[in-house]
């Protein structure tokens, strides 16, 4: 017997469990309202990222994914709010078996991207959604090729502050765009949110897309 997956859409809203403004961007892009949830001043959050020895990078974007929807959950029922579906997502770069993650400094940001230059990787974004005790989580695949960088082109883009907070180094959306040789995949999902796999999911727990 086949399952429709398009539910009643029993909620008008959702709770996003995320700092990054891009996943608030394209969650505007499909018209999906949400509410932050994000972690109190006591949560340490980056903790939830460490990398396990001998972890691959499709392992660790879907266990980093579900720990951030596990510690979202419990926020929300700490601060006793509403019912909603909570969505949360973690997105990594890997170079062959190495996972390239947020660089600490300016030094590891610039060692990321020599690593990268001329050169094919994957970017893995697992999105996650869960409510109550139900959870659910689709990972998305991406393949992006850099073109062969210039020193002096690394140096500026590490100097403007843009690989900060990224994985990898970089984010598609900005001047880093113009490096990019090819795309085999989803561009949202390199942005940091696979909007198709985001929208399945939604549907799933009865959200309107």
């Amino acid at each position: 017997m086949s399952i429709d997956l398009r539910m009643s859409a029993d909620f008008n809203f959702i709770y996003l469990a995320s700092q990054s403004p891009r996943r608030r961007q394209l969650l505007d892009q499909i018209g999906v309202p949400y509410e932050l949830l994000l972690p109190e001043a006591d949560e340490d959050a980056e903790a939830l990222e460490a990398v396990c020895a001998g972890e691959s990078a499709k392992d660790y974007v879907q266990r980093v994914a579900r720990a951030k929807l596990d510690a979202a959950l419990a926020r929300r029922a700490r601060r006793a709010l509403p019912e909603a579906p909570v969505l949360c997502a973690d997105t990594t770069v890997a170079l062959g078996r190495r996972i390239l993650g947020k660089p600490a400094d300016a030094v590891q940001a610039r060692e990321m991207l020599m690593a990268l230059s001329g050169r094919e990787h994957r970017v893995l974004t697992a999105v996650a959604v869960g409510q109550g005790a139900r959870r659910e989580l689709l990972l998305n695949v991406s393949r992006v090729r850099f073109s062969i960088l210039a020193p002096d082109q690394i140096d500026r883009y590490v100097a403007s502050g843009e690989p900060f907070g990224k994985a990898g180094a970089y984010g598609i959306q900005s001047r880093a765009a113009v490096w990019i040789d090819r795309i085999v995949g989803s561009y949202s999902s390199i942005m940091g949110l696979p909007l198709h796999e985001t929208g399945l999911l939604l549907q799933r727990f009865g959200v309107r897309v």
